[in-house]
């Protein structure tokens, strides 16, 4: 191969390289998922921080300048249902807040939680110009050494007029009528014992046809964490950051980004963490299965597999038994108070 020809190719493989290069930084500006970096950057240009917790631990301490409506897991469902209010109701309890979608917003919780990341998806749903989730939290903030607060902060009261992103989220009929359309791809975030029906949470267990199980703590560097934690066998959340790219990538393999991707769990709680780890990912068509397995467990007619039943018996004898056992302590605790006295 002649000099001329060799430069030629040189250059050609540099630019392409360097394209890539500029894609990738590009696309890493444009993700959801951000760090403790980032959020130092959005608190000095005034960005809505947004505290997802209880305002309990929120009074606890928090980022300086960060608002709080208290759980959102309580605060943004209809408890008994676990689904989404009418738009309506957002545009009173986001507005009361001063928590306006059309702003840069920076939800966050306790590290690697997925309540922060529903927070997130209300907020795409509701059609948020920029909003964005700190995966590390509160837990980072503070072992980067940052101050917190515990003085609340109020932002003024703002009308909001909202539409709801209807491309975004999916029901219990909807998915049934895509159960055998070649085009879509249905993912299981939840344990393996509810994905095998072991583990009931509904009148029936199981999970939806075809779906792939990927549980959603998977797509930490080590999905053991949180048991690690309760067992004291580590003594931080380092477990809890998201693999890099190129792991998560092989953890969904078996998955197509082109393909249209439905993510669901228990309550669409669980299923919003991974369905923003997805578009991460670069997925550009990933839902989010509001009703999850709540919904769909108790649709009795929506065809399900290794479908196990709600036993009330086994409960209600479990539940007595149980009971016996507090009556008995009761009796051994007022008999060791008797013979001290």
């Amino acid at each position: 191969m002649s000099n001329s020809r060799k430069s030629i190719f040189f250059w050609r493989g540099l630019t392409a390289g360097l394209a890539l290069l500029a894609a990738g930084s590009a696309y890493a500006s444009n993700s959801a998922i951000v760090d403790t970096s980032y959020v130092v950057e959005a608190v000095k240009r005034n960005a809505i921080i947004w505290d997802t917790r209880s305002a309990a631990l929120y009074r606890q301490g928090h980022i300086p300048g960060a608002v709080n409506i208290d759980d959102v897991g309580q605060v943004l469902r209809d408890e008994n249902r676990e689904d989404y209010f009418p738009v309506e109701r957002y545009e009173k309890i986001l507005g009361a807040g001063g928590i306006d979608p059309s702003k840069e917003i920076v939800v966050y919780g306790l590290k690697a939680n997925p309540y922060p990341y529903f927070a997130l998806v209300t907020l795409q749903w509701l059609n948020a110009a920029n909003a964005k989730v700190y995966h590390g939290g509160i837990d980072d903030w503070k072992s980067a050494g940052h101050a917190v607060a515990t003085e609340a902060t109020q932002l003024a009261p703002v009308t909001l007029a909202l539409k709801a992103r209807p491309d975004l989220l999916v029901d219990t009929a909807e998915v049934v009528k895509k159960l055998k359309n070649p085009h879509v791809q249905i993912l299981d975030v939840r344990t393996t014992a509810e994905y095998r029906g072991e583990d009931i949470r509904a009148i029936r267990g199981g999970h939806i046809p075809g779906a792939i199980p990927v549980h959603y703590m998977e797509n930490w560097v080590d999905p053991d964490t949180s048991a690690k934690l309760e067992k004291k066998l580590v003594d931080n959340k380092d477990g809890m950051n998201l693999k890099p790219r190129e792991k998560l990538q092989a953890l969904y393999a078996k998955l197509d980004p082109s393909k249209e991707t439905i993510v669901y769990c228990q309550s669409g709680i669980r299923a919003s963490e991974t369905a923003t780890v997805l578009q991460h990912l670069g997925y550009r068509n990933v839902k989010v299965y509001d009703s999850s397995w709540l919904g769909y467990g108790n649709t009795l007619d929506a065809p399900a597999e290794e479908v196990t039943f709600f036993n009330v018996g086994l409960m209600q004898s479990k539940l007595n038994a149980m009971q016996k056992r507090l009556e008995g302590l009761e009796k051994d605790l007022a008999a060791a108070k008797g013979a001290k006295q």
